[in-house]
């Protein structure tokens, strides 16, 4: 079995598509496990918002370590 999370809720590979615990399909959007919050319109974990200067960022959801992965073109 394989398994992943979204915003700190467990997901499941199950006969070919992603699906929660419960069985729903995974492409519909959850909060997140500890702030139970959605994300922003933009896909942003509500905690953290945007950004500047990153490529990518997480909170971690109270499940996992967050992080952050710094944009690699050179801002002036």
């Amino acid at each position: 079995m394989i398994t992943s999370l979204s915003r700190g809720n467990i997901t499941i590979f199950k006969n070919g598509i992603w699906v929660y615990e419960d069985g729903t399909p995974a492409d519909i959007d959850r909060p997140c496990k500890k702030c139970g919050k959605m994300p922003t319109p933009e896909g942003y974990d509500a905690c953290l918002g945007y950004v500047e200067g990153v490529s990518s960022v997480c909170c971690g959801h109270g499940v996992e370590e967050g992080y952050v992965i710094m944009n690699s073109e050179v801002q002036e």
